[in-house]
């Protein structure tokens, strides 16, 4: 399935990236207000959301509560530049990443092959069908499915991809580079913070160890450890 789903009220953007992502040989719906999008986004027939922030009546940030109540759907934020609570706050919430407004039809598009590449590869690979065991936590890659101590995680498909590098890399320190190139699928940019709030959020959805502390740590001027216990 490669349908993108884009979520604009700003109908002119939207028709330009519709024919570069169909000239990409991508299939492309639309949705020009929240309400109709979120509806559309849980409807099973798309692959990935590109969801504006800046829109009227339902805004971005409140049709993606609507969307990850319900989804696990990878969603790209558009954003404003200078937006960086939006931003922030859309990575809390669940989004996977963001461009800036304004941005080239070619910026989104690889971003949206980064994001797919990542969550939906249907290639077999060489670690299809292992198991990651570190600690209390365990992780099926193949299945997108994890757990800490028996419970199930409620990871994003983002959130699953850092979490499996760290596993994989368990006991030493991951740069946030390639935590970028690994679990985003692109090179860290300068003053981004995707990788710190997506590891926020997973330090709150793991809790913390049987000592007090967080499985998951930062190591200075190294980037984040997953702790081999």
């Amino acid at each position: 399935m490669n349908t993108v789903l884009l979520i604009d009220d700003d109908t002119e953007l939207v028709a330009m990236l519709t024919e570069y992502l169909e000239q990409e040989g991508f299939t492309v719906a639309c949705a020009h207000d929240g309400v109709a999008g979120a509806r559309e986004a849980l409807s099973g027939r798309h692959a990935i959301v590109v969801l504006d922030v800046m829109m009227p009546a339902l805004n971005g940030i409140e049709t993606l509560r609507r969307i990850r109540a319900a989804s696990k759907i990878p969603v790209l934020m558009l954003t404003g530049r200078g937006d960086d609570a939006d931003r922030i706050l859309g990575l809390e919430l669940g989004a996977d990443d963001y461009v800036t407004k304004p941005c080239t039809p070619r910026e989104l598009t690889a971003r949206v092959r980064a994001i797919l590449r990542r969550t939906h590869d249907a290639q077999p690979n060489a670690n299809a069908g292992v198991v990651l065991t570190v600690g209390k936590l365990t992780m099926l890659p193949e299945q997108r499915r994890a757990t800490w101590d028996g419970a199930n995680l409620e990871l994003t498909s983002t959130e699953f991809n850092l979490l499996e590098v760290l596993a994989r890399h368990a006991g030493r320190p991951v740069s946030k580079n390639e935590l970028s190139e690994q679990g985003l699928g692109r090179p860290l940019a300068r003053f981004d913070r995707n990788i710190d709030v997506h590891l926020s959020s997973l330090r709150h959805k793991l809790g913390l160890l049987d000592d007090g502390r967080s499985p998951l740590q930062t190591v200075y001027r190294l980037g984040y450890q997953l702790i081999r216990l």
